[in-house]
């Protein structure tokens, strides 16, 4: 009933304006930001006055007797009651308090259109503009542990591989707007491809825990970690143009950062457009000063005259070559040519500086760094994109979306070792074309069909040469990838349908069918003389999902969610030429085939009036022919001598079974006085059919939060940890990185539990200015999270500053 009475009141306003007396006007605020509230519905008990608040959140409400009671309304927030007395008491400001219901979120990344969370069967942590902001993550990888959504590896500071349910790097899929980020070299290894995302111009991140939605199909088997980034806003209906700017700096110590950002929306009635520009600058990063004194960087190469030295470290807790800088722009434009279209272009771009490869610099041989030398070129990532979205009702579809993107991607590795005059260049550019289209209907008022199509083209060109750092002269290395023609091509199409059997039971079921194609061929076959010079992999799959969901009770909800997911094989699995690693080489395998995985996903959501949620999440997952390494020969041998290593040949083989099963809980309580607490907790196993532990499996971690939060003003106290992995638990892949890891009793390699305390604030000093600063690592210990081949800061201050201009 509340919209039938809000859009009632909205239409006795110009009746009521005509009688006014001695005006007295009001402020209306959000409790927690400070925020204006426009479009408030005023009204007296008998329902024959009422005003409006405009869009500053001002209402004039002399048309009302001394003697009334006045209701607030608004679709958003509680609805309250004060006399104006009482307002006049509160100095004419009345505060409203959001209405947050946790099962009625809107989600978008299950379907990849606007849903209840309450009719949703998956597992989704959606992190909101307003966490983003307050939180005020560095990079785009850092803004996904925001509600320790995911667990987050990082082997150099510029970068980080999220981890989700036991899968990582390309068994997570990564979603820009509806565009598919994941590429045809995207290895099973720690991936640090998210680092190109500016997370200051982030609308919503949403990660889909599983392979649960059958609308993105291959590379999903962890999950899904979709970006909506923020869209140009149209005049509103009584303007004709309209025009906001945001601005925001941020300085932290920990590693020197220096950030700033400015982005303008510029809107008319048809058309608008979004301009966005961040720069990040970040030095060598400082290390915590208690506990693990081997995670110190004692030594550095430097390269002095024509040789390479090795000098101590003055400061050791400072990481050596970790520093990079990134630039990020976005220009978005929207045209609305009717009220059922609207057309948005979207232009993303993003370019590096250098970023030394951090976990290779710390490496030893015979008691020396291994390498003088080991950085990622400037990374750069741009994409093209054109939306077209129609909410006009036809035969097969009541809206119908159309995504055309072109990406262009390009990396680059440079390494060389101690004492070595060769300088190795290796480069990659990658080209994506992709369409999608995603249609759906209603039907007998309360049912929904989806359905839709999904085709992505990679071209990868691969090139390598050597330098002689003294003679400046160039010379053949061996490429990457292979050195001819690369296209990689898959096309699916799928369909789902939810049932809403009345209001307490809601069913999902949906099927994908993917087929795949790569193509590779060999130039220069004289580097290794493979029986071949051409590589064919074909593959096609179905997967599906069944689901439903059952509300038993008011704001309350059980999931139970079946699916099956794959990972096609792409060019890196099946063409990879040669990927040195300590004491192993990788040869290519073109008969490699796709992994299954088989997912049971059951969870318990409950909002107890509001003052408590709590949500629990259990799962089982089940994995089939799973890529693994094993040993093979080369031209009858088990070994071969490569870049002046003897090492053992091994390939990309389907030859394993692997069971994963864990959960989380998540609980929050509202204390009085705009006080909260909140603790989330995730804990996970897996094994494959030896018994080995799986690589991408983190330590049980969770955290901890007390904050306040009212008038503009929010603090949080809060505390992350993780626990031990011992050596036996660590996987075979982990226990060979012996310089990344502390020493046990034995001297073997494990992961230490460690914890952290952290305080945060941000405050509305101005309508238009918000100050925000806090410290991390208030303990100041030495830390590196699992599999990380850097460590995490020591003690950071930190301060911002957000501008707001509307």
């Amino acid at each position: 009933m509340r919209p039938l009475t809000y859009i009632f009141f909205t239409g006795i306003i110009w009746l009521t304006s005509l009688f006014s007396g001695i005006s007295q006007t009001i402020q209306i605020l959000e409790r927690s930001s400070g925020l204006p509230v426009p479009d408030v519905a005023i009204f007296n008990f008998e329902k024959n006055r009422a005003v409006i608040s405009d869009e500053n959140g001002k209402a004039d409400i002399s048309i009302f007797s001394g003697s009334d009671s006045l209701y607030f309304q608004h679709p958003s927030f509680l609805r309250i009651v004060f006399t104006r007395s009482e307002i006049q008491q509160m100095g004419n400001i009345v505060q409203m308090d959001r209405e947050v219901h946790m099962l009625n979120e809107l989600v978008i990344s299950v379907t990849r259109w606007e849903e209840e969370k309450s009719e949703v069967p998956n597992k989704i942590k959606p992190v909101t503009d307003k966490e983003i902001e307050f939180n005020n993550p560095q990079t785009a990888a850092d803004l996904l542990t925001i509600s320790n959504a995911v667990f987050l590896q990082k082997s150099q500071l510029g970068g980080g591989s999220p981890m989700i349910r036991g899968f990582a790097a390309n068994s997570i899929l990564l979603m820009v707007d509806g565009v598919r980020l994941n590429n045809a070299i995207y290895r099973s290894g720690n991936l640090q491809n998210v680092i190109t995302l500016d997370p200051n111009i982030v609308h919503q991140s949403e990660v889909i825990y599983g392979p649960g939605s059958v609308v993105y199909g291959s590379d999903a088997l962890g999950g899904v970690v979709d970006f909506h980034f923020e869209k140009p806003i149209l005049a509103a209906v009584s303007k004709k143009a309209s025009l906001s700017i945001n601005a925001a700096t941020r300085f932290a110590t920990a590693n020197n950062e220096k950030m700033g950002h400015f982005d303008l929306n510029a809107g008319f009635k048809k058309w608008a457009f979004l301009t966005s520009i961040t720069y990040s600058d970040y030095s060598d990063l400082k290390m915590g000063t208690k506990e693990h004194p081997s995670y110190q960087r004692p030594e550095y190469v430097k390269r002095v005259g024509d040789i390479d030295s090795v000098f101590v470290n003055p400061d050791p807790d400072k990481q050596l070559f970790s520093g990079y800088s990134q630039l990020n722009l976005m220009q978005k434009i929207l045209v609305a040519p009717t009220k059922n279209l609207n057309l948005i272009y979207a232009f993303h771009y993003s370019e590096s500086s250098d970023v030394p490869r951090y976990d290779r610099l710390i490496q030893k041989k015979n008691n020396l760094p291994k390498y003088a030398e080991w950085f990622y070129g400037p990374t750069k990532w741009m994409m093209h994109s054109i939306t077209s979205e129609s909410n006009r009702k036809m035969l097969l579809s009541d809206n119908t979306r159309f995504i055309l993107a072109w990406q262009n991607y390009e990396e680059s590795r440079h390494d060389r070792k101690l004492n070595q005059t060769s300088l190795r260049h290796r480069t990659e550019k990658v080209n994506i074309f992709s369409l999608n289209i995603d249609l759906y209907k209603n039907f007998l008022k309360k049912h929904t069909f989806y359905y839709g199509m999904e085709s992505v083209y990679n071209n990868v060109s691969s090139r390598a040469i050597g330098e002689n750092i003294s003679t400046g002269e160039n010379f053949p290395v061996a490429t990457r990838y292979p050195d001819g023609k690369n296209d990689y091509l898959f096309a699916a199409a799928y369909a789902s349908l939810k049932f809403n059997l009345g209001k307490k039971l809601t069913l999902d079921a949906g099927v994908r069918y993917t087929y795949t194609d790569l193509y590779s061929t060999i130039i220069d076959n004289s580097f290794y003389n493979f029986p071949y010079t051409e590589i064919n992999n074909t593959n096609s799959a179905f997967n599906g999902s069944a689901g439903i969901v059952y509300r038993p009770w008011a704001e309350s909800q059980i999931n139970v969610n079946l699916s099956s997911g794959f990972r096609a094989p792409n060019l890196d699995d099946v063409a990879k030429v040669f990927d040195s690693e300590p004491g192993r080489i990788i040869v290519p395998n073109e008969n490699l085939k796709p992994e299954y995985s088989y997912n049971l996903d059951v969870g318990f959501l409950k909002d107890f009036n509001k003052k408590f949620n709590f949500e629990i999440t259990g799962f089982y997952t089940l994995l089939k022919d799973v890529i693994v390494r094993r040993p093979n020969t080369y031209n009858g041998q088990l070994s071969m001598l490569y870049d002046g290593e003897l090492s053992q040949v091994y390939s990309l083989v389907n030859a394993s079974e692997a069971t994963l099963y864990g959960g989380s809980i998540f609980m929050k309580l509202s204390l009085p006085l705009r006080f909260f607490v909140s603790t989330d907790l995730t804990y996970m196993k897996g094994e494959d059919i030896d018994g080995n532990a799986i690589r991408h499996i983190p330590p049980f971690y969770g955290g901890f939060h007390f904050f306040y939060e009212n008038k503009g003003l929010k603090a949080d106290m809060y505390m992350l940890y993780n626990g031990e992995i011992s050596n036996a638990n660590l996987s075979p892949e982990e226990q060979s990185k012996v310089h990344m890891y502390e020493k046990d009793a034995n001297g073997n390699p494990y992961s230490p539990a460690w914890y952290t305390l952290n305080f945060k604030a941000s405050a509305r000093i101005a309508k238009i200015l918000t100050l925000q600063a806090g410290i991390e690592n208030i303990l100041d210990v030495r830390y590196r999270p699992y599999s990380s081949g850097i460590a995490a800061p020591g003690r950071n201050f930190y301060i911002s500053l957000r501008i707001g201009i509307s």
